[in-house]
């Protein structure tokens, strides 16, 4: 299968789309810290205007013609080149088949290229180890964990913060460096 991203467009924010944010399967968990689920407004909302947030979102394509989830970069921080890369593959049947870390490593390009992104990061639950697992294998290295930062069930869970990082501005093997 073949994966890639492009510029998510209003007309993209399909019903199957706005599927994807809803939350009655437990399935935005992991994705969003509030849990919650969002609405065709909510998303619309997202791609306008998103540009002066200095926030960019991607649709992830398989094969050239099915959407199956978004990629976001943003808020980028313009003033030391870092950003938050999040990656949801919200089609379910598209769910543990690799694509996660191959659309997560397109996007490392496009911030790296595109945006002049430095350094992009990011954290998940702990819990979380498909999203941890499908990070690192798109080049991203695991930085620290936040003890107990999320409060999910009446529990404290941990952050897993990652990290990627432009050769451009890191030598060789800087990035392994702790």
């Amino acid at each position: 299968m073949e994966v890639r991203i492009r510029p998510l467009r209003v007309s993209d924010i399909t019903d199957e789309f706005v599927s994807w944010h809803q939350n009655g399967d437990g399935h935005l968990d992991y994705y969003t810290g509030s849990r919650r689920s969002f609405s065709r407004d909510d998303l619309i909302t997202w791609v306008e205007g998103s540009e002066q947030r200095n926030t960019f979102f991607y649709l992830i394509v398989v094969d050239g013609k099915d959407p199956v989830g978004t990629i976001k970069i943003g808020p980028i921080d313009t003033q030391n080149k870092t950003s938050d890369l999040v990656c949801l593959i919200g089609s379910r049947s598209y769910i543990g088949k690799g694509l996660a870390s191959r659309a997560i490593a397109e996007a490392n390009n496009v911030a790296f290229e595109q945006h002049d992104i430095r350094r992009l990061q990011s954290g998940m639950y702990d819990k979380n180890i498909a999203s941890i697992k499908a990070y690192c294998r798109a080049g991203w290295v695991i930085e620290g964990r936040m003890k107990g930062y999320y409060w999910a069930d009446d529990t404290p869970m941990d952050r897993v913060c990652v990290a990627c990082f432009n050769p451009k501005y890191f030598p060789e093997g800087a990035q392994n460096e702790n």
